[in-house]
């Protein structure tokens, strides 16, 4: 039992990796030397070939970030670096749910450092080569220290809880762990615009104009109730543009970058907005939230199942068993499931951007958000052009030509 799980949490990590550099490969053919003939009109010869090149460089930091992360992860399963980590959390307490925090926040800032370095080089080499970067290295710095000081503030009490119903409640300790993350998560949903964004960007209320008038006359038009309508400092790190919606009931607000207002008309604004105000016409955010309650709670489950047996953590060259130890296993050995569980919800998340954009369609006109596609496309630097395989493995939104052939 003990050899195949550790066979098994050595195979499944070099699996993926293998898998993940297949995906590239497949997706690095669909690039031709001259401009593909459904992308004239769309996408200038100049640009085309930049996204070529943005592209490669992305692929070549994916496989040396990865390579490294990998040999790491095997590095600490073979030579038994977690069980190292929780002899030093067991030296420095008793308390089993504080030994849990102590194991999971040395790896988890370990993990962060090591991984600086490849996250520096994106932001300030391929990102700046593209002209994207627009953040300065007291940003990148503060960005960091601000992540690590919400992980400290909110992620430590509720893997804390969660620790502590584990220890407490046995084998049902799933169902409380369940309902505190779904807690969490709704309560998350409702407030994260308004605790955690402006730790890291500046939100302002759309001043009265004629876009607004636009905006909200759409809403009343579609029976959507909007007061909040911001526009937030996104071009304090990058010149990508994007817009979102979050929240529900009296805290829902759409969020707009000050890039997007740059890049696109009024119109076609609007009709990006329309095209987020169609996900939650048609009870898209609230479906996309209790299928992700749904799979935490089958996660939950299935760890619960196999918590408590000690070969997990012997598997990682400890001695005494542990929650913390037990969960870093069943996090290798879940992935496989967890694979096909993001392939299923890819799929419907498609699904939903097509039906999002007929939205847009039939209420407010498909040219003007075709157009905005176009430009964010080309803007952004995007494959448009991406492998079917490539698309079924990680788009969570169809490819730019299907959408226009959809909306036309």
């Amino acid at each position: 039992m003990l050899n195949l799980l550790l066979l098994l949490i050595i195979i499944i990590p070099v699996a993926g990796f293998l898998l993940e550099r297949y995906l590239e490969y497949l997706n690095g053919r669909m690039w031709s030397d001259s401009l593909p003939v459904k992308l004239k009109g769309i996408c200038p010869e100049e640009d085309y070939r930049k996204s070529q090149n943005y592209d490669r460089d992305n692929r070549k930091l994916s496989f040396w970030s990865s390579l490294f992360n990998l040999a790491v992860v095997l590095a600490m399963i073979i030579a038994g670096g977690f069980a190292l980590v929780d002899t030093a959390a067991r030296g420095i307490s008793l308390n089993l749910v504080i030994i849990s925090l102590l194991f999971f926040g040395i790896i988890g800032l370990a993990s962060d450092l090591i991984n600086i370095p490849f996250s520096w080089y994106d932001t300030f080499v391929i990102e700046k080569k593209y002209g994207f970067n627009t953040m300065t290295i007291r940003t990148f710095i503060t960005d960091h220290l601000k992540s690590w000081f919400i992980a400290v503030l909110v992620g430590a009490p509720v893997l804390g809880l969660i620790t502590w119903f584990y220890y407490k409640t046995g084998s049902l300790f799933w169902l409380y762990a369940w309902g505190l993350i779904t807690l969490f998560s709704v309560f998350m949903n409702f407030f994260y615009s308004e605790l955690i964004v402006p730790l890291f960007n500046k939100q302002t209320p759309l001043e009265e104009g004629s876009l607004r008038q636009k905006i909200e006359a759409f809403a009343v038009k579609t029976g959507f109730r909007l007061k909040n309508i911001y526009v937030i400092d996104g071009s304090k790190r990058s010149t990508k543009s994007n817009a979102y919606f979050s929240g529900f009931g009296p805290k829902k607000r759409i969020v707009l970058y000050d890039t997007l207002m740059k890049e696109l008309t009024e119109e076609e604004i609007v009709a990006v907005l329309a095209h987020e105000i169609g996900h939650y016409r048609k009870h898209h955010v609230l479906l996309s939230m209790l299928t992700s309650f749904a799979v935490t709670g089958l996660m939950l489950f299935l760890f619960s199942l196999v918590a408590g047996n000690p070969e997990l953590s012997r598997a990682l060259g400890a001695d005494e068993p542990g929650f913390h130890l037990g969960l870093v296993v069943f996090g290798i050995l879940y992935s496989p499931l967890s694979l096909v569980i993001g392939l299923m919800t890819n799929v419907v998340s498609r699904r939903h951007e097509f039906a999002a954009d007929r939205f847009v369609r039939e209420n407010y006109g498909a040219v003007h958000l075709a157009e905005a596609l176009k430009k964010l496309s080309v803007k952004n630097l995007s494959n448009m052009l991406p492998h079917p395989v490539y698309v079924f493995f990680h788009y969570s939104h169809p490819p730019l030509l299907q959408r226009l052939e959809k909306l036309e």
